[in-house]
């Protein structure tokens, strides 16, 4: 397994940064993009491995897409334009392919067979094929549907109303994908606020969403048109250097053009809460609301973060519990069982590995405990094939005296191509 020497010890971190292109608004734009009418444009596309996914699933359906670095041309051909594939969806490495793309192909009379690599073999998919074979699609797949490979057959769908179980803007996508197909109106109802993305995509490509408290509904037999999609920086990816400016010393990063959905900005939250150095300059408010993201040195402290704060940050708890071993006193995290069922179990994951480093760190059932101010020691650590731990171990290394060694680099590719390099342009 291909190992990276990981740069240790660093005395500051300096300049002006523009991450990749949000995850998942580049997902979603090129979905929307094939299930709309037209020639719809994105820029600032992000080329990671699971947004490749994405567009590979959608050629072998017959969608048109032609990529130019960051910038990519999807030709639509609506709901019903989308064709049988001939051979099986991959999905590779992305839990948002598999789950959105059911309640796609859940409206679509024709079969497709949908699987992915050994982590998406693990990934529990009842939570999204239940309400999907509510709604009328007829889902096969190993353990009855519960993993993949799973094999879907769509036709004529009802509306249905259905409350998530747990809080997941994948499972709620997917039953307002297939909802625009249905006949009536299709209500999700949401325990917590989740990520919104898609609520918004569908306004941006002419659809009609409403929202009352926490109940959405769309109406069936919707068509969309096409558009453009500017996608702002991932705010998941800034994450990582955010918190690598607070936590090194004599440091000051400007990461430019991010996205500050406010169902995402929790990160933003809990370190201004930890007493973080942090400005936000907003650039737009429309759309999907970007800005600048200022981060200098700081001395932190140790928080609570739990309830419904955690979905609005669910995918920055592995970096967030580097930095709470930067902080003085007890970090607790709590309400993130979801952690569980991530590429990795992300508890247990990324307590093992900050541990093997020094840290003071204690899993529980439900998120971990951290006591702060420990002073972390290199050594051979692993990404597990999971790209936000890779990427909050190199991070680590920042911090960490001696020799840091990382095995499996590679998984970062699939959100964060060229992470290395970025990082390297901000040492000083």
């Amino acid at each position: 397994m291909k190992s990276q020497r990981l740069q240790t010890n660093v005395k500051s971190l300096k300049g002006m940064l523009g991450v990749p292109g949000d995850k998942s608004i580049s997902h979603r734009s090129i979905m929307f993009g094939a299930i709309a009418h037209g020639e719809t444009t994105v820029g600032n596309f992000l080329p990671g491995a699971d947004c490749l996914s994405t567009i590979s699933c959608f050629r072998k359906l017959g969608v048109r897409i032609e990529e130019e670095d960051s910038a990519v041309r999807v030709v639509g051909k609506g709901f019903e334009g989308l064709e049988r594939p001939v051979e099986m969806l991959d999905v590779g490495n992305s839990g948002t392919t598999i789950r959105l793309m059911l309640g796609i192909l859940a409206g679509r009379e024709f079969e497709a067979v949908l699987a992915g690599d050994s982590s998406i073999a693990k990934r529990p998919m009842t939570r999204v094929v239940k309400p999907l074979r509510e709604l009328g699609a007829v889902i096969d797949g190993e353990n009855d549907g519960k993993f993949t490979p799973l094999t879907i057959k769509g036709g004529k769908l009802r509306g249905i109303s259905y409350e998530l179980p747990m809080a997941s803007a994948q499972v709620k996508s997917a039953i307002l994908l297939a909802g625009l197909q249905a006949e009536g109106e299709t209500v999700v109802i949401e325990p917590t606020k989740t990520r919104d993305h898609t609520e918004r995509m569908i306004a941006e490509f002419g659809g009609r969403i409403e929202r009352d408290g926490d109940r959405i509904t769309v109406k069936g037999n919707q068509m969309f048109r096409a558009t453009h999609i500017e996608v702002p920086g991932d705010i998941s990816s800034a994450a990582f250097f955010m918190v690598a400016a607070a936590i090194t010393k004599n440091s000051e990063v400007k990461l430019t053009n991010v996205g500050l959905n406010p169902t995402r900005t929790g990160i933003i939250d809990v370190m201004k809460q930890m007493g973080a150095d942090i400005e936000v300059e907003t650039l737009k408010k429309k759309g999907e609301p970007s800005g600048n993201i200022i981060v200098r040195s700081s001395n932190l402290k140790g928080i609570e973060i739990s309830g419904d704060l955690i979905p609005r940050l669910i995918d920055e708890i592995p970096v967030i519990a580097l930095l709470a071993t930067q902080a003085q006193g007890v970090t607790v995290i709590k309400d993130a069982q979801e952690l569980k069922v991530k590429e990795t179990n992300r508890i247990d994951t990324v307590a093992n590995e900050l541990a093997s480093l020094g840290a003071d760190i204690t899993p529980t059932e439900d998120g971990m405990i951290i006591n702060g101010g420990a002073k972390l020691t290199g050594r051979t650590v692993s990404s597990h094939g999971d790209h936000r731990i890779g990427m909050m171990l190199a991070i680590a290394g920042l911090v960490a005296q001696g020799e840091m060694d990382l095995h499996d680099p590679s998984a970062i590719e699939v959100s964060y191509p060229g992470f290395f390099e970025h990082l390297s342009t901000l040492i000083d």
